[in-house]
């Protein structure tokens, strides 16, 4: 009897537990296919932070304004379903499963703002796809197929993933796939072998298996692994880059012919609208090279826009063209670049230390730069002559670090660089902070000179012997 009340106070707890949880369904109900629309959710309201909200429709929500939020985002969970954000925000996301349910298809169309999540996975128990082609996504866990028969894929055509952790094929029988295009994937610390064991077993591809994978740690991003890609022939502008408005070369580099020395011929479209050039309804209306042997051709970009292009090769039949993909580029004003000199190593020797700084600026259009201390071993021991001035003089008061850090503006977009300066007693610790720093022959005291200091100690210790006698046993020996 015990036993049996013991069960069913459990039971009740359960119960308890399971009816604080509250959950948002997607009705699709109202007016739009909106998130912040009230009338597409069966609560009658927007989802909050407390929410599970669960979509099981098609085309699904779209986030397209800031604000949106939940405790969990279930896609697929009980029937097709699909997510975009496009412009707004979705954020506070524990749980982010893009195919809840097996058997079920989910997917993210990730076009432009910021997801924020906890774990986000991609196929968790069916089948998942992300077609990431903007925007931000932020998570501490990306898993790409999960569990046992689960389907994951990423398509990282754009935008950037940020996560402290990637998994891929979690669970035996699952299946996990990632390509990237003009997306860049990073992730905290060292995951180089992790990476590049995926690489391996060919789980991450580069354009479909036409490109290449660029991967680093501590390089593109300081204390970071990087994953970009690059297409075989070398687009430039870099797919996803920016351009300067005005006349724009595309330029490219062309595949090895079939035939030795025979020349290869490109078409080449070139539009701001992705549509027209995906669908390919009117080619001759955005074809700006037909059939000719060349590497770049010179296009006209307008401010603030984005343009997409596409470079087909004939490297067999003259009549049936190898097509290439969609490559895009923003023409907009580029940001200020920014080098506010390279590190100082300096001393003080009991008087404060001033010297000049020695910065370069280059932006295409009138800037403005701001000097700012980000840390200082005192408030008040740096002091900056100009602060608006690319070469200005500073003062240092005080031994320890210093960072710098100068930006520059032109208005709409900004640059920054920063700068580090260590401040050392006298000019032998500095010598000796440096990492190729060798000690002279004969310096017994350290003091960075060979002088009478150190020739009163050889002195001092002349003809003394400190090696051991001939006995054969010695204390503390074997």
């Amino acid at each position: 009897m015990l036993r049996k009340l013991i069960c069913l106070v459990a039971f009740a707890l359960v119960l308890s537990l399971v009816g604080e949880v509250q959950a948002a369904e997607w009705t699709d109900a109202g007016p739009d296919h909106l998130w912040s629309t009230a009338e597409n959710w069966d609560t009658g309201t927007v989802p909050t932070s407390a929410d599970e909200v669960l979509i099981g429709l098609l085309p699904g929500p779209t986030v397209a304004n800031p604000g949106a939020v939940a405790k969990s985002v279930r896609v697929a969970d009980d029937g097709n379903g699909a997510l975009t954000v496009d412009g707004g925000t979705l954020t506070d996301v524990g749980w982010l499963p893009i195919g809840r349910a097996a058997g079920i298809e989910g997917t993210l169309n990730m076009k432009s703002g910021t997801i924020t999540s906890s774990w986000l996975e991609v196929g968790y128990l069916g089948s998942g796809t992300i077609n990431m082609t903007g925007g931000t996504i932020v998570t501490q866990d990306l898993a790409i197929g999960v569990m046992n028969w689960a389907t994951g894929h990423v398509n990282l055509d754009g935008g950037i993933i940020t996560a402290n952790r990637l998994k891929m094929r979690v669970k035996t029988g699952s299946v996990g796939t990632m390509d990237v295009e003009a997306g860049t994937l990073i992730i905290d610390g060292d995951s180089l072998s992790t990476v590049q064991g995926f690489i391996d077993n060919g789980w991450i591809t580069a354009y479909g298996g036409d490109g290449t994978l660029e991967l680093d740690y501590n390089v593109t991003n300081e204390g970071q692994t990087t994953l970009k890609a690059v297409h075989n022939l070398n687009p430039n502008p870099i797919d996803g880059g920016l351009a300067a408005p005005g006349a724009v070369e595309l330029s490219w580099t062309l595949p090895d012919p079939c035939v030795p020395g025979e020349p290869v011929l490109v078409d080449v479209y070139f539009t701001n609208d992705w549509q027209a050039l995906y669908s390919f309804t009117d080619p001759a209306a955005i074809q700006v090279v037909n059939k000719q042997n060349v590497t770049s051709v010179v296009v006209q970009a307008q401010p603030k826009t984005q343009y997409y292009w596409a470079v087909d090769t004939y490297v067999g039949d003259p009549n049936d063209p190898i097509l290439g993909p969609i490559f895009s580029f923003v023409a907009d004003n580029l940001p200020p670049e920014v080098d506010a000199g390279v590190d100082i190593v300096t001393w003080l020797e009991d008087e404060p230390r001033t010297g000049t700084l020695d910065a370069t600026v280059t932006d295409d259009d009138a800037y403005t730069v701001q000097w700012s201390v980000v840390s200082e071993p005192n408030e008040g021991t740096l002091i900056i002559e100009t602060t608006n001035a690319e070469d200005t003089q500073i003062t240092l008061t005080a031994v320890g670090e210093y960072v710098l850090q100068l930006e520059a503006s032109d208005g709409d977009y900004t640059g920054s660089d920063t700068l580090t300066i260590n401040v050392y007693n006298n000019s032998c610790e500095a010598a000796q902070s440096l990492p190729d720093y060798e000690p002279i022959v004969g310096d017994l005291n350290g003091d960075c000179r060979v002088d009478e200091e150190d020739m009163a100690l050889l002195e001092e210790n002349w003809l003394k012997d400190n090696s051991l006698t001939d006995d054969w046993f010695v204390v503390g020996g074997l």
